[in-house]
């Protein structure tokens, strides 16, 4: 038995931190197997759940897809010209083909965190693996959809990418599910390596449904001068997700940003945040995020930054917006700061739509409707995120539809 297996049978039962505790043996290993096949022969509803959330049936305008539906990779390809400054596959086929993938393997994450790390270590799922090569820029994004299709099927995937040194890349992930599809579980493990130099700007979109519980687990190691960008958006019901990603800045020179926008809807659990350790010389954090809540929805939306040299500088700021009084608000902002001169600081704040601005609006022709549409689109701006502007206008689109439901 491998040290893995045996940390993760001694943590299978062990409650998260944070988050609402789940059953595991209430969820199903019996999914349908899918044949590999290109994105647009798949059905259309699965087609057009990807598309909801970033990732294009067009692989010409990817540099590399990866789609995994339940616990079958269907698709997985590398773009022709990109073939000698990228890969990507399952990981699976990674840890055959390269026993150096082994020393990336469980390093950020720990395997026996708690119950959800032991599951996707004991009833492993499959996920991707993204290697770019030293010194390549990738122009076009690559992309990666994690897809929920049968009744109440776990999915435990373990994804790990590596940037070489002074290379370059977008990553576009959706999650979503089918659109029959009323309960089921997705377990994320990511590992990211950003070696000395190097960028990644990291987009997940989240679609899930009502009854569909979500429990990422990341971890993020930077080296001297590289680049961390995590842009986050959820939008639709979820019965819970919980995730804390974790970025640790130990190389000098090195900065982590974390954007996230959400709207929290239903009856919804959510409680995400993002943490950043900052041990190496000028090192740089800034967390954001927009919290929209309505109906009976309670968010957490948590923060840490810990400054651990005397030339750290990050900054931490969460607003919420209120929609319901049955909905809730909490934001945990933490700073811990061990070094003198670090230079930490956070703002946070929740409320409701000013009457005034809903007034103004109405004074200016639109109704009551309309005017809380506006507010709501402008507060969930994604302009800041310096996204694609493919992505930044399907995003918005998002957005825009989710106002104009209310």
């Amino acid at each position: 038995m491998s040290e893995y297996r045996k940390r993760a049978l001694e943590a299978i039962n062990k409650p998260a931190a944070y988050g609402v505790d789940l059953n595991l043996e209430e969820y199903s290993r019996n999914p349908t197997n899918w044949d590999e096949t290109g994105i647009s022969e798949l059905p259309e509803p699965i087609v057009e759940g990807a598309m909801s959330c970033g990732v294009t049936p067009k692989t010409k305008e990817r540099a590399g897809t990866f789609f995994q539906i339940d616990h079958s990779v269907v698709s997985c390809a590398i773009d022709t010209t990109f073939k000698d400054k990228a890969e990507i596959m399952s990981t699976k086929q990674a840890l055959e083909k390269y026993n150096w993938l082994k020393d990336y393997w469980w390093n950020l994450v720990p395997v026996d965190t708690d119950k959800y790390t032991a599951l996707a270590e004991l009833e492993w799922d499959q996920g991707y693996f993204i290697h770019v090569f030293e010194g390549v820029k990738i122009t076009l994004p690559l992309q990666s959809c994690l897809y929920l299709a049968g009744e109440n099927i776990d999915q435990n995937v373990h994804n790990i990418v590596v940037l070489e040194p002074d290379s370059e890349a977008q990553l576009i992930t959706g999650c979503t599910v089918h659109p029959n599809l009323r309960r089921g579980l997705h377990v994320g493990i990511s590992e990211f390596y950003l070696k000395k130099g190097s960028k990644l700007t990291f987009t997940m979109v989240h679609n899930w449904k009502q009854e569909v519980d979500v429990r990422p687990r990341t971890g993020i190691l930077l080296e001297d001068g590289a680049t961390y960008i995590n842009n986050y958006v959820l939008l639709k019901p979820v019965r819970s997700i919980q995730s804390y990603p974790t970025a640790y800045c130990k190389g000098n020179k090195s900065t982590a940003i974390f954007n996230s926008v959400i709207y929290a809807s239903g009856s919804s659990q959510i409680d995400l945040g993002s943490k950043v350790i900052l041990d190496g010389d000028e090192t740089r954090a800034e967390v954001s995020s927009r919290v929209i809540a309505t109906d009976k929805a309670h968010v957490y939306t948590r923060g840490m930054l810990v400054g651990n040299n005397s030339k750290s500088r990050a900054h931490l700021e969460c607003n919420g917006l209120l929609l319901s009084d049955n909905a809730t608000i909490h934001a945990i902002p933490e700073l811990i700061g061990s070094k003198s001169g670090a230079e930490l600081s956070h703002e946070a704040a929740v409320g409701k739509i000013a009457e005034e601005q809903i007034l103004y609006l109405m004074s200016r022709g639109f109704s009551e409707k309309e005017a809380s549409a506006l507010i709501v689109r402008g507060f969930m701006d994604i302009r800041v995120f310096g996204l694609p502007e493919f992505l930044e206008k399907e995003i918005q689109r998002a957005i825009d539809l989710t106002a104009k439901s209310m």
